[in-house]
């Protein structure tokens, strides 16, 4: 770690001392997405086990959160949307992996209402639906709701565009998606970035997460993948 600022050399330096086993991690990202792909990785050299993990998908098989299904440090998912990994659908059909599902905007909400120190919600979503089962629902003004529960990390970790040493950070564009209300729904939040700028190089108007909420930052290299390439057939051809 460099003096007076939050930025670390690599993943693993950035983790340590703040990974144990059964502890709950929030990963940002959509798809492969805006993940952070250099501390997922880190996580998995760790050997961290017992793992719930809060992420609206679980990455595809072999790279993102599909790494830490492989190695089966994953215990439980919390999650919206596994459709693109075979390995995690496996595991869960056979028992292995716990699986919390919610509506996507439902899960943005208990995250969002997590990092705002909300503790419960009411949402229509779901409601006469498994999503409901065992839940608490009342009637508001003739429509029944659902109670949903705020979340929290021992750990977040998630991927930005930019960043400076204070930890301020700007996404870009989809790349936005769950990361910014992750980064106030961890106790502690770890950013990686694509480029670390000098402080006072980022417009305060363009900052979406202030470095308040980070805790250590992180420049990363990037694969980048996409889940499904899809490629449009030029008429002729």
């Amino acid at each position: 770690m460099t003096s007076a600022s939050k930025v670390y050399t690599d993943a693993k330096g950035a983790l340590d001392g703040l990974l144990f086993d059964g502890m709950t991690i929030m990963s940002g990202g959509f798809g492969l997405c805006g993940i952070p792909e250099n501390l997922i990785a880190a996580v998995r050299d760790a050997g961290t086990k017992d793992l719930t993990v809060i992420s609206n998908n679980a990455g595809v098989d072999g790279f993102g959160l599909g790494m830490l299904l492989n190695t089966r440090q994953i215990k439980k998912m919390i999650s919206s949307y596994v459709g693109e990994n075979k390995e995690f659908e496996r595991q869960y059909l056979a028992g292995e992996l716990e699986l919390e599902f919610n509506p996507q905007g439902t899960l943005a909400e208990r995250i969002r209402a997590g990092g705002a120190g909300i503790p419960g919600f009411y949402t229509a979503t779901g409601y006469g639906t498994l999503v409901a089962e065992g839940k608490e629902t009342k009637d508001f003004n003739g429509k029944n709701y659902v109670l949903e529960t705020g979340l929290v990390a021992d750990l977040s970790i998630i991927k930005a565009w930019k960043g400076d040493a204070r930890g301020n950070l700007i996404f870009r564009k989809t790349a936005r998606n769950f990361n910014p209300m992750m980064a106030t729904a961890g106790k502690i939040c770890v950013a990686e970035v694509e480029e670390i700028v000098p402080v006072g190089a980022l417009d305060p108007d363009h900052i979406h997460t202030p470095g308040i909420y980070v805790d250590r930052i992180v420049q990363g290299t990037f694969e980048k993948r996409i889940e499904q390439r899809t490629i449009r057939q030029t008429e002729g051809v």
